[in-house]
């Protein structure tokens, strides 16, 4: 039985398995792609995924449901199909990650229920579970939720001495996908992989690159005396296509042309490759400040730097690594795939769990999977809601600090509020905010206590 390593995407998805001699391999799809997109088309009630709903979704954009990794885990977004039938992100996840693991089957001619999924490495907790969840409900037996830039930092160390003589060293993984965004920096020694800060933003990846030049071609062929591509679902989608690979091409060469037809003529607006450096200045930078934050969180300088590894579809673009040279003065480089990397370390991951899983029972020489070893930190902070001793006003008190080394345990003290108090609210939070309006309750429970005519001393301990 072959264990799956599956990069769900925002806008496309990836699986790898092992082959014979212990080596991650992409597997393509049925199509004989490598990339799968991550679209959903509702054919009556009947989901078409990939590519050929891609291409039904540009002829009805209504039964078409694409960018969903954005709403995992938000517990009120519903799809609603033509037939007037609900799906939630994860059903919707779920059909992808079906497709993947059916066609993964289908070349590998074996069993593959156990999978490794990965995740943005600033997910919370409901969108980690919420991919758990799909993963269940696409018939999978869900190993472990991985960060991507994680898994991606394998797939880099995978076979080699990364230092060049064997020696430990840290890189940084920049990730920039379809739909988000991750840096985290990684000590590499030998199989032993130590996650030492990450950050991110889930709402920032090459689709809002595509936003921005969708804008700008827009302005240009209305400038010409044409219509907006805007006001039309189909129209919109047209141009997100021609946009999308104009950037690619940017990618290669210096320039290239976007060309709009609204049925009684042809528009064609150019694009150089500074000119798109300038219209996605703001998300660049912003991808540069949470570089800056990540360093300083682990602790490591400019020029403290073994590599930093590139990952993600939007990191092919120029200015990407312009930047992080400039930031970091370290080595860019370019040797891991961007696309497939993340699942390619999945997959070694799903390997090692699986082979740890059956251990003992079907015996066997180790592999290089079997000695991994991957220690996470906390994407977020823990915390608790409580009353401030000055104001009375609800706080969020943090007992696990972001950036912590998993498993991690924190201590706080607490007091009641008032006499003859007979229990207490416990209110576990992720975020790093003061503010409990801007962070995410992950649960709460009630405890009951003694009842005392004193304010009472309470210790809480969490555990991650």
């Amino acid at each position: 039985m072959a264990a799956l390593g599956i990069d769900l995407g925002t806008t496309y998805s990836v699986v790898a398995a092992l082959d014979a001699h212990g080596i991650p391999q992409v597997i393509a799809n049925r199509e004989g792609e490598i990339l799968t997109p991550s679209v959903v088309y509702f054919d009556g009630e009947s989901p078409l995924v990939g590519s050929a709903a891609a291409a039904a979704g540009a002829l009805s954009p209504y039964d078409c449901v694409e960018l969903v990794k954005r709403h995992i885990g938000d517990g009120s977004w519903r799809c609603v199909t033509a037939g007037g039938n609900y799906y939630t992100a994860e059903q919707v996840s779920a059909m992808v990650l079906r497709r993947l693991a059916v066609d993964a089957r289908t070349r590998l001619d074996e069993p593959c229920s156990e999978a490794v999924i990965t995740v943005p490495a600033y997910f919370d907790d409901a969108r980690r579970r919420a991919t758990a969840d799909a993963g269940i409900i696409a018939g999978l037996d869900v190993l472990r939720i991985v960060n991507e830039p994680t898994a991606a930092a394998v797939a880099y160390g995978f076979g080699r001495s990364v230092g060049g003589a064997g020696e430990p060293v840290t890189v940084m993984v920049y990730d920039w996908g379809g739909g988000t965004f991750d840096v985290t920096v990684v000590h590499v020694a030998g199989s032993e992989y130590q996650v030492l800060a990450t950050a991110g933003d889930r709402n920032l990846g090459g689709y809002d690159i595509d936003n921005a030049l969708m804008l700008y071609v827009d302005e240009h062929v209305i400038a010409q005396g044409g219509a907006t591509s805007l006001d039309s679902d189909v129209a919109e989608l047209m141009l997100r296509e021609k946009c999308e690979r104009a950037k690619r091409e940017l990618s290669d060469i210096g320039e290239t042309t976007v060309t709009v037809e609204d049925g009684r003529r042809t528009y064609r607006v150019e694009v150089t490759r500074p000119g798109f450096s300038e219209l996605i200045h703001p998300l660049l930078q912003r991808t540069e400040e949470i570089v800056t934050e990540v360093m300083v969180d682990a602790g490591v300088r400019r020029g403290g730097l073994y590599a930093a590894l590139l990952v993600g579809g939007s990191t092919r673009i120029p200015a990407v690594t312009r930047m992080l040279h400039r930031v970091t003065a370290a080595r860019v480089r370019h040797d891991v795939h961007p696309e497939e990397a993340v699942a390619l370390g999945a997959a070694l991951l799903a390997d090692h769990l699986s082979s740890q899983r059956s251990k003992g029972v079907s015996g066997g020489s180790p592999t290089e999977s079997d000695r991994l070893v991957v220690r996470d930190v906390t994407a977020h902070s823990l915390g608790l809601i409580a009353r401030s001793p000055q104001t009375g006003a609800e706080i969020n008190s943090i007992v696990i600090e972001r950036n912590a080394p998993l498993p991690a345990r924190g201590r706080q003290r607490f007091h009641t509020l008032a006499e003859n108090q007979d229990e207490i609210l416990v209110v576990v939070t992720q975020g790093e905010d003061t503010d409990p309006a801007y962070v995410t309750v992950v649960g709460s429970a009630r405890i009951p206590i003694p009842p005392s005519d004193e304010s009472v001393e309470i210790d809480v301990v969490i555990g991650y």
